[in-house]
């Protein structure tokens, strides 16, 4: 019997605890859905326009190119569905979380209560801020070589939030790390949003990590991008860019099976999973392939590695 959509995620967890992790990856992805799906149908954009689609919330290894948890909602970015809120629900101990500036706003004003939540519990945030952010600087660190090679502009301790009341504050030492980076043109995809005008060029990084250098935190935050590989990867790989159900069960049970079939591929061989990989287990289960040559595969990926 296949497992509910609930006891499929219970797998995805367990499959992931037995994978060393340090810095996790966090952002979400949207799953297109049909019209038919009821739930989705009604749903819309700030603007007002259609939103048929399922958000899927991702806590993603970065050292393995796993996926340690993924939660199903809604499109909405609001109520249960916010990414802040997720994330919150599902905060562990020992992490490094790397977060794009979507999760320390809400709306148009800066949330920075969740930097708060992650260090109570006892794991650390490296996190993009608003360009218009603007802090109190406490004092200027110095900037080693490296830091200067890596682009860093500033090391800080800073404080921010001032201008609101003291529980909305960041409540722990703050750090501010300043990167030059490429300026690009903001764009939107909603109609009748034209976007926030150019990026002046500069990355501001905020983390509780004080003793790390500043070239790492550069670094680190610079391998944020990996996540949006994955998300690709698994819709086009793993086959999620078509939804083979229209009831929410079902697109549960679709989407956390994909992950436990990577999470395996990943335990078995110690690598991530590749393509050819994807598809020898597909032609084993259609029968265009034997467990011969399957499990020949999966021996040459450990020799490779060996």
């Amino acid at each position: 019997m296949i497992p509910s959509g609930s006891r499929s995620q219970e797998i995805v967890g367990e499959l992931g605890a037995e994978i060393r992790h340090t810095v996790t990856l966090v952002d979400g992805t949207l799953l297109k859905a049909l019209p038919r799906i009821t739930e989705a149908m009604w749903l819309t954009t700030r603007t007002g326009t259609e939103h048929h689609a399922w958000r899927l919330h991702t806590q993603f290894e970065l050292d393995k190119h796993v996926p340690l948890r993924m939660d199903l909602t809604n499109g909405r970015n609001s109520g249960p569905s916010d990414e802040k809120t997720v994330l919150r629900a599902n905060l562990e101990s020992d992490r490094c979380y790397v977060m794009d500036r979507c999760y320390v706003m809400d709306r148009w004003y800066a949330q920075f209560t969740l930097f708060n939540d992650v260090y109570r519990a006892g794991s650390s945030y490296v996190c993009r801020l608003r360009d218009n952010t603007a802090p109190e600087v406490v004092a200027e660190r110095p900037l080693s070589d490296a830091a200067l090679a890596a682009g860093v502009l500033s090391d800080q301790l800073v404080r921010l939030g001032q201008s609101k009341s003291p529980a909305a504050r960041p409540d722990h030492p703050l750090r501010l790390v300043m990167v030059r980076i490429e300026p690009h043109e903001k764009r939107s995809h909603r109609k009748g949003n034209t976007g926030a005008g150019p990026s002046d060029g500069i990355l501001r990084i905020a983390t509780n990590l004080l003793a790390v250098p500043a070239a790492v935190i550069a670094d680190i935050y610079r391998h944020r991008w990996l996540i949006e590989v994955f998300f690709r990867f698994f819709k086009h790989v793993l086959g999620c860019r078509h939804l083979l159900s229209h009831d929410p069960v079902g697109l549960e049970i679709q989407t956390y099976w994909a992950i436990i079939a990577c999470l395996l591929i990943s335990l078995t061989t110690g690598r991530k999973p590749t393509l050819r990989t994807y598809e020898m287990i597909s032609y084993y289960f259609t029968g265009l392939a034997d467990e011969e040559e399957l499990l020949a595969h999966l021996a040459k990926l450990k020799i490779h590695d060996a």
